[in-house]
């Protein structure tokens, strides 16, 4: 989370919590990966508690490597194909599924390119006006379009879904994408997981009203 390593932990932890209890609600098995979301955002949150205190105590060079890159790998490469691919398992229409087949190739290729640059270029995290910021040295001239089907590829599966109240976790994603864009730049990463964090808690709804349909 982007504030401190406690809230961090606090988060990481009550997202877990609410992660297993929507995973417990299913009831088949195509419901599984989306309802898995908030409890990955929570390890994610918790990974993120462990770069705060890496970067506060230094000296744990290895806790931080791990930490950062376990925040990353969920951030950039993990999500861009999770979210259209749990989507797509619960969409019923066939017109539907093959946007959404669409948008899953576009989250492949942003994974791909997010996961080699991973391990190609290095990554800088440190704390800046109470925020991470996770500086990386990715070539500059790709960071518009492979961030385009970032955007394409996490958000508008929201829309396409025909998911009783799906739409209304889109609004609030992309609202809280916008907000983050204008107030915190810098530390787009680190504050927009936080906000999609808090409202993957909304998925425990979503699934709860399927199990009742």
């Amino acid at each position: 989370m982007c504030f401190s390593a406690a809230a961090s932990f606090a988060g990481g932890a009550v997202l877990s919590a609410v992660g297993v209890a929507t995973v417990r609600k299913t009831v088949r098995p195509a419901q599984l990966s989306f309802a898995s979301v908030p409890l990955i955002f929570g390890v994610q949150q918790l990974s993120e508690g462990f770069v705060w205190l890496s970067l506060q105590s230094p000296g744990h060079e290895s806790l931080l490597n791990i930490s950062t890159y376990i925040f990353l790998i969920t951030a950039v490469v993990i999500w861009p194909v999770m979210i259209p691919f749990s989507i797509f398992r619960l969409e019923g229409s066939e017109r539907k599924r093959k946007a959404l087949t669409v948008l899953f190739g576009a989250g492949i290729i942003t994974s791909l390119y997010y996961g080699i640059g991973l391990m190609i270029f290095s990554v800088d995290p440190e704390i800046v006006s109470h925020h991470i910021s996770y500086t990386n040295d990715f070539p500059k001239s790709l960071a518009l379009p492979v961030f385009f089907l970032y955007l394409s590829a996490t958000l508008m599966p929201f829309f396409i879904s025909g998911v009783r109240k799906m739409y209304l976790l889109g609004i609030l994603m992309t609202v809280s994408c916008f907000i983050t864009g204008f107030f915190f730049r810098e530390y787009l990463t680190s504050v927009w997981c936080f906000f999609a964090a808090l409202i993957s808690v909304f998925i425990w709804w979503i699934i709860n009203d399927s199990r009742k349909g």
